[in-house]
């Protein structure tokens, strides 16, 4: 089975300073045809002004990860976290049992282009943590590399549930392939440029949900280069 969710489909929130994309129910956005994919729960596109951002506010028993696709975005929350998050960066934050913390454009003159993605524990309560994490691009130049994991595998971030993210640079006419496990589910969410999965023309923006299949096939497609992620999900 494969799932089509298209950008233009998606709910779109705008507030001045803060333009976002939902891909799934978040917020005053709700739509029960789309709340979640599996442990996968949120993920927002979202474009901040320079200077603006959100203020505190709580979370419990998330998986927060953030990832910065232009500009710089600024981190603190109450547990003792902070930093500022650039693009080739992900950020970790496990709410835990509860967490405040606020995100901020890190520039007073330049916008914030990041995704921010939540994925449900496999514990409840535990005792909140951040991490944030710098990967070099060339490790993800025609090939995947392992971002997030269970265990933090390869120098990846660890998080609090038995799923993984994976992510891709290609350049047009690079190839990837990934093999499937029927046993669970994946999304795979173009976070920017153009690339073609077995037959699909996606831009940034589009994802694909894929469960019972058995393998994947990805191009690079245009002048850019596409950044692409691939969410592993228990099913």
């Amino acid at each position: 089975m494969i799932v089509e969710r298209r950008s233009a489909t998606r709910g779109h929130v705008e507030a001045g300073w803060l333009d976002s994309r939902h891909t799934f129910s978040f917020g005053h956005h709700y739509d029960p045809q789309w709340m979640g994919f599996g442990a996968l729960r949120v993920i927002n596109e979202d474009r901040v002004a320079p200077g603006a951002g959100f203020p505190p506010h709580r979370h419990a028993n998330m998986e927060i990860l953030s990832y910065v696709l232009s500009g710089a975005l600024a981190h603190r929350d109450d547990a003792g976290g902070g930093g500022v998050l650039r693009p080739g960066e992900l950020q970790w934050m496990s709410a835990g049992h509860g967490i405040e913390h606020s995100e901020y454009n890190a520039s007073d003159s330049e916008p914030v282009h990041f995704l921010q993605i939540w994925i449900q524990p496999d514990r409840l309560n535990a005792q909140p943590a951040y991490a944030q994490r710098a990967f070099d691009p060339a490790l993800r130049r025609g090939r995947w590399a392992t971002l997030v994991s269970p265990d933090g595998a390869g120098d990846s971030l660890a998080i609090r549930q038995q799923a993984s993210l994976r992510g891709v640079l290609l350049a047009d006419g690079e190839r990837v392939e990934a093999t499937l496990d029927p046993a669970r589910r994946y999304w795979l969410h173009v976070a920017q440029g153009d690339v073609g999965v077995d037959g699909r023309l996606l831009s940034a923006g589009d994802a694909l949900g894929f469960a019972d299949e058995g393998a994947l096939r990805i191009e690079g497609r245009g002048n850019g280069t596409a950044d692409v992620l691939l969410f592993d999900l228990p099913a």
